[in-house]
């Protein structure tokens, strides 16, 4: 883009943009008017560089460039394209095709209006994150794998229930032998897995950190909610 298209695209179109975009254009989803003004920006860049490439950029005003970037973001375009197929595109959602909800939604309420339940209530649970379960999974059978058949039998039958005894009977060797085991496989699972594996096991994951203290906030705002209504009660 030449010194004088920028020129025309930065004080002749951008403003008629950035003044028309907060009245004419609606935000969908979770955008907001200053991220439509970036969008109406670029696209007006990349048309008024396509127009200078061609030689047609003196044939046509600043004016009709800001007029037809808005035509786009109306009809759902974005700098970033105008799929009608991704269900988190702008145009997708104009056509009503699909609807996006945020996770604080308001879908159920009580009869007295004290307790609400939101969208995240309804859809969430508290089982692991199914793609953390698949990872420790893998973890767990490569280690398995570098056993021998001996400890795999301690750990099958540890995790069974059982005692290091019971496996002792099995294989046919004394308790102090099996003893000798358990230290060999702690110190493989140390090596494997690492000093922090215990405070891996243990440590929840951040979503489900956010998710119970937005609950735990929305318990007290309904709690002072009961509470300033039973006052209002005992006052009348």
């Amino acid at each position: 883009m030449s010194p004088q298209a920028g020129w025309i695209l930065q004080e002749e179109i951008v403003p008629r943009i950035a003044g028309a975009v907060p009245h004419s254009i609606l935000c969908v989803g979770a955008e907001d008017r200053q991220e439509l003004v970036c969008d109406g920006i670029t696209m007006a860049a990349k048309m008024v560089d396509r127009l200078e490439q061609q030689g047609k950029l003196d044939k046509v005003t600043p004016g009709n460039i800001a007029y037809y970037t808005l035509q786009h973001l109306k009809s759902g375009r974005r700098a970033n394209g105008s799929s009608t197929v991704d269900v988190m595109a702008s145009r997708t959602q104009l056509n009503s095709s699909t609807r996006l909800h945020s996770f604080n939604e308001i879908v159920a309420e009580s009869e007295c209006g004290f307790e609400i339940f939101e969208l995240q209530d309804v859809i969430s649970n508290d089982h692991e994150d199914p793609g953390t379960i698949a990872a420790r999974k893998l973890d767990w059978d490569r280690f398995l794998d570098q056993l021998s058949h001996i400890e795999q039998l301690v750990v099958e039958f540890l995790s069974a229930g059982k005692t290091l005894r019971d496996v002792a009977r099995k294989v046919g060797v004394s308790d102090s032998t099996m003893q000798s085991y358990r230290r060999k496989i702690a110190a493989k699972a140390l090596e494997f897995m690492g000093a922090e594996v215990l405070a891996d096991i243990v440590r929840e994951p951040g979503w489900r950190i956010n998710l119970d203290t937005e609950r735990e906030a929305q318990a007290c705002r309904n709690e002072r909610r009961t509470v300033a209504t039973v006052n209002i009660i005992r006052s009348n």
